[in-house]
């Protein structure tokens, strides 16, 4: 480490509910969390200023360190004197709902969708996509504008040389619905044009007078080309400096950090692609909240970031039950339980999104839940997850002018996935770490060889934007206090008969008894390696079942420990429950028993019943 980097820093994250506050110093030769201290954010009546819950976090600290870092008036105690003060300050924000866009394109599959993906990675939640060709009239699509009240409006559309006609028109569309800003009434609401450059002018033209235009590079400048950056750039930029500066108290906090603030998502997903780099493997991130789940992933040097904004455990907890479906539910359920017992169940929940679980029941229905939410958003996320590589004429359209659709490969290849990490209450706060795997491993139903993780404590916020300028700390961070390593699975893709042989795996572990596990098709075994231990594994599928290279093609990997350990998820790909309720029953309590998941009495209780 570079003798000039700081020894003590702050980060805190304005989250829509919670501020929290992390203290990250130099120990040794090491950089690891010190002190978390938390408060409820104050962006919202009676004190409007999010300073105010900044402070009250900073000084949640100071209580548990015994030191100082804000002076009596409130100041932030910078540079370091002695153990009292900071070095280094940086922050990240999701208050007052965060980043919140509109997108307008010509073609709802092609620039639309880009301009989507483009929001979506600066960290955005997408309000609503708007396109010449969603079916809606003019009128609908203004009203649908003024209603929102969009941060930001993302327009693109067309490739650099093509027709300019339509594009005049999205333009007049946003400019008679006249969106205003929700923070502060005295600035122009900016739009972004990322589309044909030859209608860059005809644009500032038509919205000029009425909204901050910032023409940036066509996301699309060729039918077989997509490029986000400069889009997420101006968009990252016109946010922090332009939108949040109207917010109250965000001017305090702009002068007090040492890099600009970032919206929370775009934090999680910039650690994601460092540490992607770092470990030079993909991984999937997930973060599953009380009204949004995100998911993240990078593949390949491809980084895809989705908001599913109405699948959350708590306030959008209904939308979970509707979106799924009951019968999804209740199959994850090892009890019997009635469409009433649960509508009730998520109703409570939803109207008091604070509480939590006080019996055994009712956490396995809130898991249940989880992992509906989990598998919804995956799905989601892997039908945007996508390379550009060619485009298709679809369809005529009004004036003959052509449509295209892109036709590129999916990104994402489970086989392939090195790590998935799991944040949010449900998966980071489950009473038992085997409870996330279990979760983890429903929901997202990885292949081959992959290492789980959760995120302790919502670090990784924090440790995106501290990467932005220092990701030698970050990273050291994130790898020794972030993650909490479950271990890894070892999962054959492929379908089989219960009790037909699936799997062999002959674990090596240094200095240990080398032992071989041979795994029949529906079970779900787990092989002790603890934090920190490696093992070298040779898995030798059976001739139907395939971990990565070929049906029946053995495969040797290096694996890692865990609090879980080593998982053989042998239950086939993808993954079926018995349609029998008694048998569907027995197999949920067979595999929580063989991890461990819940005390063995209480399992005991559900098999009596």
């Amino acid at each position: 480490m570079d003798d000039r980097q700081p020894r003590t820093i702050l980060a805190t994250d304005v989250g829509s509910t919670t501020t929290k506050a992390l203290l990250i110093e130099k120990q040794g030769e090491e950089y690891r969390l010190s002190f978390r201290g938390e408060m409820p954010t104050t962006v919202e009546a009676p004190w409007e200023n999010v300073m105010v819950g900044v402070r009250k976090a900073i000084r949640r600290l100071e209580e548990l360190s015994g030191r100082r870092f804000l002076t009596p008036e409130g100041v932030l105690l910078r540079p370091r004197r002695g153990d009292d003060g900071v070095d280094y300050y940086v922050s990240t924000s999701s208050a007052g709902g965060g980043l919140q866009m509109m997108v307008a394109g010509l073609v709802s599959t092609v620039s639309a969708s880009s301009a989507n993906r483009a929001a979506l990675g600066a960290g955005a939640v997408v309000l609503d996509v708007i396109a010449v060709d969603d079916g809606r009239a003019t009128s609908e699509q203004i009203t649908r504008i003024t209603e929102l009240r969009p941060d930001i409006i993302l327009m693109s559309g067309g490739v650099d040389g093509g027709s300019v006609t339509h594009l005049a028109a999205i333009a007049e569309t946003i400019v008679q619905a006249s969106p205003q800003p929700r923070f502060g009434a005295t600035y122009k609401l900016p739009l972004v044009y990322a589309g044909n450059r030859d209608a860059a002018d005809l644009v500032e033209a038509v919205a000029g007078e009425v909204m901050d235009v910032h023409a940036v590079e066509n996301l699309r400048p060729r039918h077989d080309l997509e490029n986000l950056g400069p889009a997420r750039e101006t968009i990252h930029d016109l946010f922090m400096n332009h939108v949040m500066a109207q917010a109250p108290g965000y001017g305090e906090l702009m002068g007090w950090v040492d890099v600009t603030i970032m919206p929370t998502p775009g934090a999680v997903g910039r650690i994601i692609m460092v540490m992607a780099e770092r470990y030079r493997a993909n991984i999937i991130g997930v973060d599953i909240g009380g009204a949004t789940t995100d998911v993240f992933s990078d593949f390949g040097g491809t980084f895809t970031r989705t908001v599913s904004a109405n699948l959350g455990m708590s306030y959008s907890i209904c939308n979970v039950l509707e979106e799924a479906g009951f019968e999804n539910i209740r199959r994850w359920v090892p009890f019997e339980v009635d469409q009433r017992t649960l509508s009730d169940w998520v109703a409570s929940k939803m109207v008091r999104p604070t509480t939590l679980p006080q019996t055994l029941d009712n956490l396995m229905l809130e898991q249940a839940l989880a992992r509906e939410a989990l598998r919804l958003s995956f799905e989601h996320h892997r039908s945007l997850a996508r390379k550009v590589e060619k485009e298709e004429i679809v369809a005529g359209w009004r004036s003959q002018q052509k449509i295209f659709r892109s036709v590129g490969e999916e990104v994402i290849d489970l086989k392939r996935l090195g790590m998935l990490v799991g944040s949010g209450g449900a998966l980071s706060h489950a009473p038992r770490r085997a409870q996330a795997a279990l979760m983890l491993l429903d929901s997202f139903q990885p292949e081959g060889v992959t290492q789980l993780a959760v995120d302790s404590i919502f670090m990784m916020p924090h440790l995106g934007v501290l990467s932005s300028t220092h990701p030698d700390i970050a990273a050291q961070v994130f790898d020794l206090d972030c993650l909490v390593r479950l271990g890894t699975c070892i999962a054959p893709a492929g379908r089989g008969r219960d009790g037909q042989p699936a799997v062999t795996v002959r674990l090596h572990p240094a200095g240990g008894k080398v032992e071989d596990t041979r795994v029949a098709f529906g079970e779900l075994v787990r092989l002790p390696l603890a934090v920190g231990q490696t093992a070298r594994a040779e898995i030798l599928p059976a001739g139907g079942f395939d971990v990565g290279a070929g049906r029946g093609r053995p495969v040797t990997a290096e694996v890692e420990g865990g609090l879980v350990g080593v998982i053989v998820d042998a239950r086939g790909r993808p993954l079926e429950l018995p349609a029998d309720d008694r048998k569907r029953r027995a197999k949920l309590l067979a595999w929580m028993e063989q991890l461990d998941a819940y005390p063995p009495e209480a399992l005991r209780g559900l098999k009596g019943g």
